[in-house]
């Protein structure tokens, strides 16, 4: 195995020889970052294509029932207008479920696999970007991988997996917006520094009309996201010099201004005023009381989100990246030939500050933190003392929490990699030592997501073979005319079915299996 030249040492070269290219500490195994990244990939992947798979046995169950029957009565536009005036004015959720739902079971089949075909596409590429700002070369096999195991993550090491990513009604509200948000950000890289100005005002269009969008999709995300824009639209200032045009505060104000209107629309809706209407009288949210209660919420989601260790794969996938990225980023080797000068750049705009830069570094602490506080609250608002449990909701602040880890880890780890290079003898070694700590740390968090994927597999497939027999059996009966048929309850997921309350006439879930049946009632079987 062929080792690094040590540093200082002449290279014995002709002046005729070429100058060579050093990637790496050559004492660190060649083949150690692309097994590793191989491996990674393998694993993580297949966990999230089983994840893919079972969209193959999703039926429905709670909400699927009603959505799925007004869209076939209603159509696109009726079901919009439905959520908007009897429902909770989320326009642009009714909208999305109308379009998915108007397809038959193929829209909710085919659902999980497109949101982590875009979402890994979007982490790629966002990925590439952050590390050639570093200055570095991106390896696209182990970006991939790194992408892959955050999905795997904020798929399978909640406790509401079924909901997180097979449920129709809650990926549309709760993990959807994220994988919006994060193509609405590669919309900002790409036109905000764009020459046309064409360009960058449809980009700033954008901003405002998927914001808007986002606005009326899902409450949790908008908060979310709109912490996270109003936060860097003060970093953006050109007097902190982190920006040197107005653009990106432009469209960080523009984003928030479309959220605004968005939920502004959604909290006026005739439906948002008949839901709040019926719920109890309680406490204002901003009162003594409430705060606390809320506050013991946070800690209750946070205990139980610090307990899933398998989120150690986050910042230890984003090291084994950043150690992988440094080393494959060509330097140049000493040379005794001599080289022309390069011309001399232009000037460079003057460098932000110390804190301005520190501040940008932890910008995701906030962001996830006051964040996660605020899913909290509006959990409590809608739902009350139980509200916390909701756990599809967690995504709104998960997924930056897990991004955050990521790029911890990939800031560590492209400082670290170059410093530890340096030294002599045990520099590389040490390297090495790192990058396989991370990678078995990472395939070990990885893997033990394993017992929730299959439970989750061995749940819905038995769940989708018991449901299509009870379906066949029930449309054959509304076929010679029934208007009374039996269901039996297949509840997965912690999700409602039919008969869940002993009150019939509250029971909404029967009405729309009747509604969907075309009976007038059912009954238990």
């Amino acid at each position: 195995m062929s080792t690094m030249a040590a540093e200082g040492e002449e290279e014995r070269l002709s002046p005729s020889t070429p100058t060579r290219r050093e990637t790496g500490p050559r004492r660190l195994p060649r083949t150690l970052l692309p097994a590793a990244a191989a491996t990674l990939l393998t694993a993580a992947g297949a966990l999230v294509a089983v994840g893919c798979f079972l969209g193959l046995y999703i039926r429905p169950t709670s909400d699927d029932w009603c959505a799925a029957w007004k869209t076939r009565d209603l159509g696109v536009l009726g079901i919009t207008a439905d959520f908007y005036t009897t429902q909770n004015g989320r326009i642009a959720n009714a909208f999305l479920s109308g379009l998915l739902y108007s397809g038959g079971p193929a829209g909710t089949k085919i659902l999980p696999t497109l949101i982590t075909v875009l979402l890994t596409t979007a982490l790629v590429l966002l990925g590439r970007r952050l590390l050639r700002a570093l200055g570095h070369t991106p390896p696209l096999l182990l970006l991939t991988a790194c992408a892959l195991v955050l999905q795997a993550l904020l798929y399978f090491a909640g406790t509401r997996s079924y909901q997180v990513l097979l449920w129709a009604p809650a990926t549309i509200s709760h993990t959807l917006p994220g994988v919006i948000g994060l193509w609405a950000l590669l919309l900002a890289l790409a036109t905000l520094t764009h020459p046309r100005p064409a360009v960058r005002t449809a980009g700033l269009a954008g901003a405002l009309l998927i914001g808007f969008a986002l606005g009326t999709l899902s409450e949790p995300f908008a908060l979310v996201s709109g912490l996270t824009a109003a936060l860097t639209a003060l970093l953006c200032l050109p007097r902190l010099r982190l920006a040197t045009t107005w653009r990106p505060f432009t469209w960080c104000l523009l984003w928030c201004t479309g959220l605004a209107c968005g939920l502004a629309v959604l909290y006026t809706s005739p439906g948002a005023r008949w839901r709040r209407a019926q719920q109890l009288e309680k406490e204002p949210l901003l009162s003594t009381g409430e705060l606390h209660a809320t506050y013991e919420d946070w800690l209750r989601m946070w205990d139980t989100v610090t307990g899933q260790w398998a989120y150690l794969a986050a910042p230890a996938a984003g090291l084994l990246l950043g150690l992988a990225a440094t080393l494959r980023t060509p330097r140049p080797s000493p040379s005794t030939s001599p080289s022309p000068p390069p011309p001399a750049p232009p000037p460079a705009p003057a460098p932000a500050g110390r804190w301005t830069r520190a501040a940008l570094l932890l910008l995701p602490l906030p962001v996830v933190a006051l964040g996660s506080f605020a899913v909290a609250a509006g959990l409590r608002s809608g739902y009350g003392p139980t509200g916390w449990t909701y756990a599809r909701t967690w995504t709104s602040y998960l997924l930056p929490m897990e991004l955050a880890l990521c790029g911890y880890g990939a800031l560590l780890g492209a400082w670290a990699a170059p410093r530890l290079a340096a030294r002599r003898p045990a520099g590389p070694a040490t390297l090495a030592a790192c990058a396989t700590a991370a990678f078995c740390l990472t395939l070990a968090s990885t893997a033990s997501l394993v017992p929730a994927v299959q439970q989750l597999t061995t749940t819905t497939v038995a769940r989708s073979i018991a449901w299509d027999a009870q379906n066949a059996r029930i449309r054959a009966q509304a076929a010679q005319g029934a208007t009374d048929v039996g269901y039996r309850p297949l509840p997965i997921g912690s999700l409602a079915e039919p008969f869940f309350t002993t009150a019939y006439a509250r029971d909404w879930v029967a009405a729309c299996v009747s509604r969907w049946y075309g009976v007038d009632r059912i009954h238990r079987r």
